[in-house]
């Protein structure tokens, strides 16, 4: 069994190589009896389950010819699609996680999150996290029209896009005390969403960074537990 992890791949039709890079992945690991863990921003923004395009059909498909060879995926949504819910993934028996998740692998125990609520030094983000995170506030969203809910998600990138002209990469990374408080109880912590892939020794144990996706490669995890020991490798894919 081959375990998986890819965060912030921020797959669009304005980004084709991102969406092939994707594509390409479900096919190399189709045959490796592999579990599959998406770790949020897999989309650059989702408007809804209501939305269609030729582009995220394309990738239902593979996503369904990828279970049908005994292999699963597993989503957390993350901050650029937290509205992304059981239903998109229903098309192709995709499974809907909680915002943290502890997973136990070959007797390690892991704890797998986007990483943005980590972030607790970016006061105004996560003030703007509670806020649009609202299950009521999400519910009333989805009733809105799809050009309404388009409109908007434009709206939140641009003004994302500019606060972080503004912000630090101090203050736009993880909180030390967060990081302590999270990896407490686990033997792992596994994250995206600050795009700086690597490996840190947290008090004997460790904190892992997924990296976020660009033109021809990405930082992905792979795990392949045996009976004794646990590979676990932070690796370059190449698409």
């Amino acid at each position: 069994m081959t375990y998986l992890f890819i965060s912030d791949l921020h797959l669009s039709p304005e980004h084709p190589r991102l969406v092939r890079g994707f594509l390409d992945l479900l096919v190399h690991y189709q045959h490796k009896q592999t579990q599959l863990y998406i770790l949020g921003d897999w989309f650059n923004a989702w408007v809804g389950d209501d939305y269609s395009a030729p582009w995220l059909d394309e990738i239902v498909e593979a996503l369904k010819a990828f279970n049908q060879k005994g292999n699963r995926v597993y989503f957390q949504v993350g901050n650029r699609d937290f509205a992304l819910n059981q239903v998109f993934l229903n098309k192709f028996n995709g499974v809907l996680l909680p915002d943290i998740y502890d997973l136990n692998i070959a007797g390690h125990q892991y704890r797998l999150e986007h990483g943005d609520a980590l972030c607790t030094d970016d006061i105004s983000y996560q003030r703007f996290r509670k806020i649009i995170r609202n299950p009521l506030l999400v519910a009333f969203l989805r009733r809105t029209p799809l050009s309404f809910r388009t409109k908007l998600v434009n709206g939140f990138r641009k003004r994302s896009h500019s606060d972080k002209q503004h912000k630090s990469y101090e203050i736009m990374d993880v909180n030390k005390q967060a990081v302590l408080s999270a990896i407490k109880d686990v033997d792992v912590l596994i994250h995206g969403h600050t795009h700086r892939p690597a490996i840190h020794e947290v008090q004997n144990k460790q904190r892992i960074v997924l990296g976020d996706w660009k033109e021809d490669h990405a930082q992905i995890l792979e795990i392949n537990p045996s009976s004794n020991t646990q590979q676990l490798e932070l690796i370059v894919w190449n698409y």
